[in-house]
């Protein structure tokens, strides 16, 4: 196993900061120098490793779309079934480390700001088609063709007016709770299509 270098640890740290910073101030109001105030860095020290503020929130939304990656990744691995993958896919929006009041808000200053940011667009389209595709490719073995799309269209808009409200919210989330209620609507919505 390798040594962690200074500027990975550095850059995880600036990634952090950046996420408590906008949750607090906004992606357009937030500043490089709060971001630094919150990481206990120079504003220098961000444009060093990542040159602007856009250039910080790719990177930042790169490092959450890979814990999402990670976390459906490591769900994937015990499922045994196409109803097992689809939960999995669910669970993996709603995990422990990835659903967070601050990490909640800053997906979604993340898609309020994707159509004015072309690098930030690109990532919105690559992970809204990897949702797509892996909702499209479970329902595929659990639903009549004539009926994927509407539960899948369901679903995710599910997950992320989810996602909205807990942006917005003042009280600790509870991942597991979620989870399962997610797991209740999918299962409402599999058995009204069925």
């Amino acid at each position: 196993m390798g040594r962690t270098r200074i500027r990975d640890i550095r850059h995880e740290e600036l990634i952090h900061a950046t996420i408590s910073a906008v949750h607090k101030r906004g992606y357009a109001a937030v500043t490089m120098a709060e971001i630094a105030a919150e990481a206990g860095a120079s504003a220098a020290s961000i444009n060093y490793y990542f040159g602007s503020k856009e250039k910080l929130m790719e990177a930042t939304m790169r490092r959450l779309l890979t814990l999402l990656k990670e976390a459906q990744l490591e769900r994937y691995a015990s499922a045994k079934s196409p109803l097992d993958r689809l939960m999995a896919v669910i669970d993996a929006n709603f995990a422990d480390r990835l659903y967070t009041i601050e990490q909640c808000s800053i997906w979604m200053q993340f898609w309020a700001n994707a159509p004015y940011v072309d690098s930030l667009s690109r990532l919105h389209r690559i992970n809204r088609a990897r949702v797509t595709s892996h909702f499209r490719s479970e329902l595929r073995s659990l639903l009549p063709d004539d009926r994927r799309e509407i539960v899948r269209e369901a679903l995710q808009s599910y997950m992320d007016g989810v996602w909205l409200e807990a942006a917005q919210s003042n009280e600790t989330l509870d991942p597991t709770a979620a989870r399962k209620e997610a797991r209740r609507f999918a299962k409402l919505l599999l058995d009204n299509a069925a």
